[in-house]
């Protein structure tokens, strides 16, 4: 694929800082996005202008995927993070070298052509440091959160795409005492953790003869085989739900997950809308919420930048339902 002829400097800027490279050709036009250090998500829409996120909001750019080109581009990242898509499976996610998060979709599903997402981490993860620095606890003080780590307390990170809770999340893992085993169980590999004793497990979706499928249930089974001090699972978005409070409830303190939220008061009610996918009654979500998670903590993001804005600790109300005080 050609590149197409860009610089990603904005009028009266000054040279982007750019990230240690070499970047691949496999990134076609979209390399030298992908290069700029300040870029974190890069949005290509068919074959619109492509938007890239630099910390403060989307921003159109010149850059433009062909939508023929796209599908290849599609097609060449998602093989590249050992993953297939086709007409079958026509949304994937996939984690590339560097962790580099794509996820695609093809027609026909998207209308408008080829979408490809793509977040870009910065390198070596941030630390509690480096977010007190950027604003992050600026609402909830920084000592209640070094305090959740040191009294190992299983927190859920709420908040909406793009907040910062996988950010945040690395960062209190990394700041775990150094003789504390972390295993973390993802679908897709995101987090990224300094710490002496961090491994990973990613899930695996099936191949095209529809077998070698390792889903998240599978994962933990072999994640409490390992002899974790802190098991942790990566962002919740449906049946997994059940597997995120397994996970916390086998008395391995300090664990975590994360999960979309629009406010900490509609956890209680996103976390029931998950468990009915898993086959969980109201009852029991909100039991095993109770017994397994310490704190829910709550980011937001604005033109400012992202905060933390709230925690909270879950209760039963009278009626036995999950609420959130």
């Amino acid at each position: 694929m050609d590149p197409v002829p860009f610089v990603a400097v904005r009028p009266g800027s000054a040279a982007p800082r750019l990230r240690a490279g070499p970047w691949p050709d496999e990134f076609g036009p979209l390399a030298p996005l992908v290069a700029e250090e300040s870029v974190t998500d890069i949005l290509v829409n068919g074959d619109g202008p492509v938007w890239v996120d630099r910390g403060s909001g989307l921003e159109r750019t010149e850059v433009r995927v062909l939508d023929g080109a796209g599908r290849d581009l599609a097609v060449r990242l998602i093989g590249l993070g050992g993953r297939h898509i086709d007409e079958a499976n026509p949304c994937i996610d996939a984690r590339l070298d560097g962790g580099i998060r794509v996820h695609a979709v093809l027609p026909p599903v998207s209308t408008t052509g080829t979408l490809l997402s793509i977040r870009i981490p910065r390198s070596g993860g941030l630390s509690l440091d480096d977010l007190d620095s950027g604003g992050l606890f600026e609402v909830v003080p920084r000592a209640e959160i070094e305090r959740m780590v040191r009294d190992r307390v299983n927190v859920l990170l709420t908040g909406a795409g793009g907040s910062g809770k996988t950010t945040l999340l690395g960062a209190m893992l990394s700041a775990a005492a150094p003789t504390d085993r972390i295993l973390a169980i993802e679908d897709v590999a995101e987090l990224r953790v300094a710490h002496p004793h961090f491994v990973s497990l990613e899930a695996r979706q099936a191949n095209v003869e529809g077998a070698g499928e390792i889903g998240l249930p599978r994962l933990l089974r072999e994640a409490l085989r390992m002899r974790p001090d802190r098991l942790v699972l990566g962002e919740c978005r449906g049946a997994e739900l059940r597997e995120l409070l397994s996970a916390l409830n086998t008395g391995h303190d300090g664990g975590a997950g994360t999960l979309h939220a629009n406010s900490l008061a509609d956890v209680p009610a996103r976390l029931e809308a998950l468990g009915a996918l898993a086959g969980m009654s109201e009852t029991a979500v909100a039991r095993q919420t109770v017994s397994a998670i310490g704190a829910v903590l709550h980011l937001e993001r604005d033109g400012a930048g992202r905060r933390l804005t709230a925690v909270g600790s879950f209760e039963l109300d009278e009626r036995g339902r999950l609420a959130v005080r």
